[in-house]
């Protein structure tokens, strides 16, 4: 069976064909789209970009990401986790505010400071 998808690594967009059962990639214009095309059918990951609650900075919340992408089977996990931390002003830009996020190897960096 063949998969078709777009690839999102770089601005190309190159139109990706994958066999399901060889994972032979084509439509790729570099490597890249090869490692993301097998990746996505049989390990997909994401980054996670969200918010958390902060106290003493001039807002409310504090935008965070992982660091690098995480499997996508827990992404929901994560927002979870996300959802019940409350950090304390000041935050540097790409402090890590959780190290290993759920194993992961991932961390949760702040996106500004605050």
């Amino acid at each position: 069976m063949i998969k078709e998808m777009v690839c999102i690594v770089c601005p190309m967009g190159c139109h990706l064909k994958i066999d399901t059962k060889t994972l032979d990639v084509t439509g790729n214009t570099c490597p890249r789209g090869a490692v993301y095309a097998k990746e996505e059918l049989t390990a997909p990951k994401r980054v996670i970009t969200s918010t958390v609650k902060i106290e003493g900075g001039i807002h409310r919340r504090l935008p965070v990401k992982t660091s690098t992408s995480i499997p996508k089977e827990l992404n929901f996990k994560c927002m979870e986790l996300l959802n019940g931390i409350t950090v304390q002003s000041p935050v540097k830009h790409g402090q890590i505010l959780i190290h290993n996020v759920l194993g992961t190897g991932a961390d949760i960096v702040a996106c500004r400071d605050m």
